[in-house]
């Protein structure tokens, strides 16, 4: 079976471990179905996998990818729910690429249940996006965030996947966003996604009543003071720094929530679905490879000059 699988692991040269060929399909536990991926995509997880972070040594050779769209054994059109049950994890679920082997390959075993149809109206590509990024995105806005209670939103660094789906979900959901990139390019396609692009560490002319927050350390400051009282800093993840300085008299003064999140729920990706149904919302796409150019949809990942999702199309 085609896949491209992390076959050693190097912290500073991440991509010296991808390698692109046939491996043979793991066999299904019981319960679990097999998927023919038609488009899977990438995220920052598959190159923290590279260099070593939550998949040790031993479970290699480990097919990546966490994201995936496809036919099941039924002829039907579906996308497939990430989250695995895993009771050996501190989290008590560990994604497809950890512990199960993932999604960029010609076929993915997955639990039943995890498949969620895919509308027809929605392409493989799009479909392909969700999962994780536009997943975590929606469940940090709508649900630990409380978007329905704001007005405004802050998105952090704005380019990733995350952050990118973030903006045009709260631009989608009617909110004012602001969003910070320190690149010029990438401030003009916020604006282009209907949001307000400042710099980092701008004043904003408001503050605001949710922050989605990716970028950590240097960016948590200023995600603090943009926060309106009783406001919800939701943090998803720290990819320029995980010790971030907190000024507890801000936090108890404003009343301040500072909420984890991690990925959602399968209601949560189907309701998701429904919106890319509707045309309120498309996944934002940097660029799409065919599964022969595995290798260099990475090198574009692993470059940050990346503003959405890097699709692989598997019929390609």
């Amino acid at each position: 079976m085609r896949a491209a699988y992390a076959s050693a692991l190097h912290p500073d040269q991440p991509l010296r471990g991808l390698t692109v060929g046939d491996l043979p399909a793991a066999p299904a536990p019981d319960g679990w179905v097999t998927v023919e991926v038609r488009a899977s995509s990438l995220n920052h997880h598959d190159l923290w996998s590279l260099r070593g972070v939550g998949l040790p040594p031993d479970r290699l050779p480990m097919i990546l990818g966490c994201d995936a769209a496809g036919v099941d054994p039924d002829g039907n059109e579906v996308i497939v729910f990430p989250v695995v049950e895993d009771r050996a994890d501190p989290r008590g679920y560990s994604l497809f690429s950890e512990r199960h082997p993932g999604t960029i390959a010609e076929r993915l075993a997955a639990p039943r249940e995890n498949l969620i149809p895919k509308p027809a109206g929605v392409s493989f590509a799009d479909a392909a996006c969700l999962p994780t990024a536009w997943l975590t995105a929606y469940h940090m806005l709508v649900t630990r965030g409380r978007l329905a209670e704001a007005e405004s939103v802050l998105v952090q660094g704005a380019g990733g996947g995350v952050a990118t789906a973030a903006v045009a979900l709260g631009v989608a959901l009617g909110k004012r966003v602001y969003a910070t990139s320190r690149e010029q390019w990438k401030r003009e396609r916020i604006a282009e996604l209907g949001a307000i692009a400042v710099e980092p560490g701008a004043r904003l002319p408001e503050r605001v009543g949710v922050v989605i927050e990716s970028v950590g350390a240097p960016t948590f400051d200023h995600s603090m003071k943009c926060a309106a009282p009783g406001a919800r800093i939701v943090v998803c993840g720290a990819t320029a720094g995980h010790r971030a300085e907190i000024d507890l008299r801000r936090v108890f003064a404003m009343q301040l929530e500072i909420l984890g999140s991690s990925m959602g729920t399968p209601d949560e990706l189907a309701a998701l679905l429904r919106l890319i149904e509707e045309g309120t919302v498309r996944p934002v796409i940097d660029a799409t490879f065919g599964f022969g150019e595995v290798e260099r949809a990475f090198e574009r990942l692993a470059s940050g000059a990346v503003f959405g999702k890097v699709v692989i199309d598997h019929l390609a």
